[in-house]
């Protein structure tokens, strides 16, 4: 990964707690200033509407007047920009000027282009008795929170980028992660043949004469190689679509097992339990071979160092094929059961979690089945279920 990227990466959890604090600072105090505009906005027309009343109801004489000059100041006092011309255009007065523009003289072509401004946010009052327009820009607080908008959409801006940053980060590093993953799982499953074939190397280097079947176990163990190159190839295309029998399948798997069990220390014994070669689904047999495989290899790794019993167990109930993979070993601890097929879940010291991962996936995703651990008190059980194949297909 280049060195931008990775520095990015460092920084990019303490930038988006950063940002997610700017932004809250800024919500907070676009509500405090709307909160603060509300408050004074009452309180100046309170006291427009009190100077009002007081000038129409003084007995003084002037009163009117008096009250007229004190209601003028106090509108100078609210920062609203205001700028009065005559019938001709022309600036007679203006107050609460931005920049500049204060010092500037009434005729001045600047000021002109400001009523201008002004004209488009907000259209003039006009005064019928005098002909005078009165043209008038925001408040104070409008343009604080204005400047808080701008500030919030540029702050969620980057949240956004950074979330996309991240995101493309995580997906980066999830395809790293499966890459090693399927890495790892082709090596275990090309663990169990080139073992065995290890085995009946030192067999015949032990022996005068090679012992019977020989010739079997290595094919055997040759086509097994040949078959996981086949399942890798298959991954990311199509799942077939072909009649596969369940307990011809079973009785395939345990076929290749049984010779390659302990026999004498601690042995394991594999049995299938099926109604002939059924029952029948539609399906990739290579796949469903495979997702077998990897159920049984579970069992023989959960019963190591102990005797023990596997059971491939076929049958059929209410329109869908049922496939259990059962041993009689320590079983899944309660803590992971929830999470036991999730990638890098796993119960064997030194495994990657990924192989029940892919099983779930072959049996869920390419053949619409379901792949569950059933609830035992003793020793595991998984159970696959696939719809029946429809006999008039």
């Amino acid at each position: 990964m280049p060195k931008p990227q990775r520095r990015l990466r460092r920084i990019a959890p303490a930038a988006a707690v950063l940002l997610v604090a700017v932004l809250a600072g800024l919500s907070l105090g676009t509500g405090y200033l709307v909160a603060r505009h509300f408050r004074a906005e009452a309180n100046a027309m309170s006291r427009l509407y009190s100077g009002v009343f007081s000038g129409l109801t003084s007995p003084e004489p002037g009163g009117e007047g008096v009250a007229l000059l004190q209601l003028a100041e106090q509108v100078r006092a609210l920062g609203m920009p205001l700028v009065v011309t005559d019938s001709s255009g022309h600036v007679t007065a203006a107050d609460n000027l931005p920049g500049s523009l204060a010092a500037l003289p009434a005729d001045d072509p600047r000021i002109a282009a400001y009523v201008a401004r002004l004209d488009r946010a907000n259209p003039p009052l006009f005064d019928s008795l005098l002909g005078q327009r009165i043209h008038y820009g925001p408040m104070p607080a409008e343009r604080q929170l204005t400047t808080l908008a701008i500030m919030q959409a540029l702050t969620i801006a980057v949240m956004v980028a950074v979330a996309i940053f991240a995101y493309r980060n995580a997906m980066s590093a999830q395809r790293d992660r499966l890459w090693v993953a399927m890495a790892r799982e082709a090596a275990h499953q090309m663990g169990t043949p080139l073992t065995s074939l290890q085995g009946w190397i030192e067999t015949i280097r032990s022996r005068p004469t090679p012992p019977p079947q020989l010739a079997e176990y290595l094919a055997a163990d040759a086509e097994r190689l040949d078959r996981v190159a086949q399942r890798f190839e298959r991954i990311g295309n199509p799942a077939r679509r072909e009649p596969v029998a369940l307990g011809a399948l079973s009785g395939r798997v345990g076929e290749y097992f049984r010779p390659r069990l302990p026999r004498r220390a601690n042995a394991i014994e594999l049995r299938i339990e099926a109604p002939g070669a059924g029952p029948m689904v539609t399906g990739d047999a290579v796949l469903l071979e495979w997702t077998l495989e990897a159920l049984v290899k579970n069992a023989i790794d959960a019963l190591h160092g102990r005797a023990g019993t596997i059971i491939l167990r076929a049958s059929a109930s209410d329109g869908r094929a049922e496939l259990r993979v059962i041993d009689d070993g320590p079983g899944v601890p309660k803590e992971i059961r929830r999470a036991l097929f999730e990638p890098g879940i796993t119960t064997k010291q030194g495994g990657w979690g990924i192989g029940l991962a892919l099983a779930r996936r072959v049996v869920e995703d390419a053949h619409g089945g379901e792949l569950v651990l059933e609830p035992s008190d003793n020793g595991t059980c998984f159970l696959i279920r696939l719809p029946l194949a429809d006999p008039n297909s």
